[in-house]
């Protein structure tokens, strides 16, 4: 089967650095399902582990990935959700190979049923960005469901990138939360209001009299998913007494002590955890893709594909990883079809 795979972490401008490579066609086994890839999409983990990451021992190549949608071409003998034929989408377990390859191994489990509104392209954006931030809201948070209002308010930093693009809509379509959705670029401001934010402000400047200025000098539940490190004073400031601040980006340190004086919880979000532990509860990720792409066929959530970067090769992926890496993407980067 054809792949993209490298023989040693790397910057993105390296020499070698991506490359097409073939790799024998995987079987399933267990709760496998065979998946014909039809397309992918990149996140800020591609990137980091690129850098990082060496090929498993006994191996060539590292294969990276992670969102996939595609078509169903085998099971293994213990799947009971899926049959061949089914179009699916999904974000892989980081334990596993990637899905940079034509075909692909997943466990059934952490597997939804593709929108049938979407095409291929438009759903591989979705998975990984919709797992994370319905993890991070509902089960993190504990945020209910629900329009009953609450009085409570949300600020999302970051929300113009892959995950707040999601969150954001969530937020608004499923909650009674005031949301203040932070991006410093007029694309992106616009790109967060059309997502459903109440409130836009800019998190290249000081947030607190941005607040201020909006009537909500105190936010209830701070969601931090990028640069949480260089925003983390801001954050101590304008959260509530007794909120909740949620994170999902990589620190090499987190002092907590300082929100024990407003008795903040804190709430660590990695959509990884269930398949990499095999939890007694992963086939929640079955379930949250399923009732994902039921809100998509309702017309309630909408894909966040915003930038096409052609078919699935070497070429292309390192591209699309060089602006995903650039910081500057808004929403999901997508390559479809293999030449």
């Amino acid at each position: 089967m054809k792949a993209i795979g490298y023989t040693q972490p790397h910057p993105i401008a390296a020499t070698p650095g991506l490359q097409d490579i073939t790799l024998p066609d995987p079987v399933a086994l267990g709760h496998d399902l065979l998946v014909e890839v039809h397309a992918v999409s990149v996140n800020p983990v591609d990137t980091k582990l690129r850098k990082s990451a060496r090929p498993a021992e006994g191996d060539a190549y590292k294969v990276l990935g992670f969102d996939a949608s595609g078509i169903v071409r085998a099971v293994g003998p213990e799947v009971s959700l899926f049959k061949p034929g089914d179009r699916v989408f999904y974000a892989g377990a980081i334990q596993r190979p990637g899905t940079n390859s034509a075909l692909h191994l997943v466990d059934e489990r952490i597997v939804g049923h593709m929108p049938t509104s979407l095409d291929f392209g438009q759903a591989a954006a979705l998975p990984l960005t919709s797992i994370t931030a319905w993890e991070l809201l509902f089960d993190r948070i504990g945020v209910q469901p629900g329009k009953k209002p609450t009085g409570k308010t949300l600020l999302v930093i970051g929300a113009a990138g892959g995950v707040g693009s999601v969150l954001v809509q969530l937020a608004r379509r499923l909650t009674s939360l005031t949301i203040i959705g932070t991006a410093s670029r007029p694309e992106t401001r616009e790109w967060v209001q059309s997502l459903g934010a109440h409130h836009v402000i800019d998190h290249s400047q000081p947030m607190a009299p941005q607040l201020a200025a909006i009537g909500l000098p105190q936010v209830d539940i701070v969601l931090s998913l990028t640069h949480t490190e260089q925003h983390f004073p801001e954050i101590l400031e304008v959260i509530a007494p007794q909120g909740q601040f949620g994170l999902i980006d990589d620190l090499p340190t987190l002092d907590v002590m300082p929100f024990k004086r407003k008795a903040i919880s804190v709430h660590w979000e990695l959509m990884f955890t269930r398949p990499l532990f095999a939890t007694p509860d992963m086939v929640a990720q079955h379930h949250l893709l399923n009732e994902v792409a039921q809100l998509v066929d309702a017309g309630l959530l909408r894909t966040t594909l915003a930038e096409h970067y052609g078919t699935i090769n070497a070429t292309n992926l390192q591209r699309a990883q060089a602006f995903v890496e650039s910081g500057t993407a808004r929403g999901k980067v997508v390559l479809e079809g293999w030449a």
